[in-house]
C-alpha cells in the first residue's frame, strides 16, 4: 500500500485499540461492550430487515428464550369461594431454550482498494461498512436457509450458508413440524391442493397458526420471489422518505397474500412463505463474545479483519407462526389471484 494509505490504515488500527481500551488492534481482542453494541447498531443499520426483528444480547451462551412478546390470553374468571385466582405469565413459551453458537465473519480488503478509498474522508467509515454489510447480509442468508452447524462450514458445497448455523425456517421444521405445510400444489389444474397462494395462506393461518395469533394485525406473509409478479412490487425511489431504512433491503408489495401484508426478503426461498409477525423473529448474540484480530497480511497483499460473535436464530413462539415451502406453481404462471 501507499505511504499515504499506510499513516491512515495506522491511525485506523490505533483508533480501534483506544475505543476498546487495547495497546494494539494487531492482536486478537474481546471487544468492548459498549463497542460491541455499537457495532450491533450498525450492522442493524445496514439492513431494513434486520430492524424490524429482535437484535438481543444475553448474558449465558445457553439459557431459555426470552419470550419478547405475549403468548396467550391473560383474561379469566374465578370464583373465589371456591378457588384462588390464577395469574398467568403472558411471555410463558414453555421449555424452550437457545443455544449460541460461534460464528466467524472474515473479511478482508486488498492494498489496491485500500489505495482508492485513500482518497476519500471517510476511509475509517468505508473500512467499518466493509465489514457491517456482510455481516447484515450473511445473518439475513443464515436465518432462512441454515440448517445446520457443521465444525468446518463449506461455501462452495453451501453457498447461502446451510452450515453456519441453524436458521428460523429450520427451527420450525424441527421443532413445530406441525406447523409446516410441505410441498402444497397451485393452480387450476387437476390435483391441485389450491387455486392460488392467498388460498393457501390463508388456509395455513387458520389451521397451522395458534387462534389468538390468527388475527394479529401484525402477522406479515414474507414470500419467495417466485410467488410474486413484478407487478404487484413497489419499490420505495425516493431516498428522503422516512420509510427508506425499513425498505432498504424488504420488498413491499402492493398485494396482500390472504388478508396479510406480503414483503420479499433477501434470501428468502423462492417457493416458500412463513407467516408471522417479524417481532417473532430474533437473533441473540453471546454478552462479551464478540472477538477481533485486524491482521496485516502483505504476503497476499491485503489486510484481514477476523470477527467472531456467539449467536443463534430464534423462532420465539412457534404457535405465531406456520411455514409454507417447496410450493408447486405451474410454468407460466405467479400463483396470485
Amino acid at each position: 500500500m501507499r505511504n499515504s494509505t499506510r499513516e491512515l490504515f495506522n491511525a485506523y488500527l490505533s483508533r480501534q485499540a483506544t475505543l476498546n481500551g487495547i495497546s494494539s488492534a494487531a492482536v486478537q481482542f474481546a471487544v468492548e461492550p459498549t463497542i460491541s453494541q455499537k457495532l450491533e447498531d450498525r450492522i442493524r443499520e445496514d439492513s431494513g430487515f434486520l430492524q424490524q426483528i429482535n437484535i438481543v444480547e444475553v448474558p449465558e451462551m445457553k439459557g431459555q428464550k426470552l419470550g419478547l412478546d405475549v403468548s396467550s390470553p391473560i383474561a379469566s374468571r374465578t370464583d373465589t369461594n371456591v378457588d384462588e385466582r390464577t395469574p398467568t405469565d403472558p411471555t410463558d413459551l414453555g421449555p424452550q431454550d437457545y443455544e449460541c453458537s460461534e460464528t466467524d465473519f472474515d473479511t478482508f480488503v486488498t492494498y489496491q482498494k485500500l489505495d482508492m478509498w485513500a482518497k476519500f474522508p471517510d476511509f475509517q467509515t468505508r473500512l467499518r461498512n466493509a465489514v457491517t454489510k456482510q455481516q447484515a447480509r450473511d445473518r439475513i442468508m443464515i436465518g432462512f436457509n441454515g440448517t445446520s452447524i457443521a465444525a468446518t462450514s463449506n461455501l462452495v458445497a453451501n453457498p447461502k450458508l446451510q452450515d453456519v448455523n441453524i436458521g428460523w425456517l429450520q427451527e420450525m421444521r424441527t421443532h413445530a413440524p406441525e406447523r409446516v405445510l410441505d410441498a402444497p400444489k397451485i393452480g387450476d389444474q387437476a390435483g391441485s391442493d389450491y387455486k392460488n397462494i392467498d388460498a393457501a395462506v390463508m388456509d395455513a393461518t387458520n389451521n397451522l397458526i395458534a387462534d389468538w395469533f390468527a388475527d394479529d394485525t401484525d402477522l406479515v406473509a414474507i414470500v419467495g420471489r417466485n410467488l410474486v409478479s413484478d407487478k404487484y412490487v413497489a419499490l420505495a425511489n425516493d431516498h428522503n422518505a422516512p420509510t427508506e431504512k425499513v425498505a432498504l433491503d424488504t420488498i413491499i408489495t402492493n398485494k396482500q397474500i390472504g388478508g396479510k401484508k406480503a414483503i420479499m426478503v433477501p434470501f428468502f426461498p423462492a417457493n416458500a412463505a412463513m407467516i408471522t409477525k417479524l417481532s417473532n423473529l430474533s437473533i441473540y448474540h453471546q454478552e462479551g463474545t464478540r472477538r477481533r484480530h485486524i491482521k496485516e497480511e502483505p504476503e497476499k497483499r491485503r489486510i484481514v479483519d477476523y470477527q467472531s460473535v456467539r449467536e443463534d436464530y430464534v423462532v420465539e413462539d412457534f404457535s405465531a407462526a406456520c411455514l409454507i415451502e417447496n410450493i408447486s406453481v405451474p410454468d407460466g404462471a405467479d400463483g396470485w389471484t
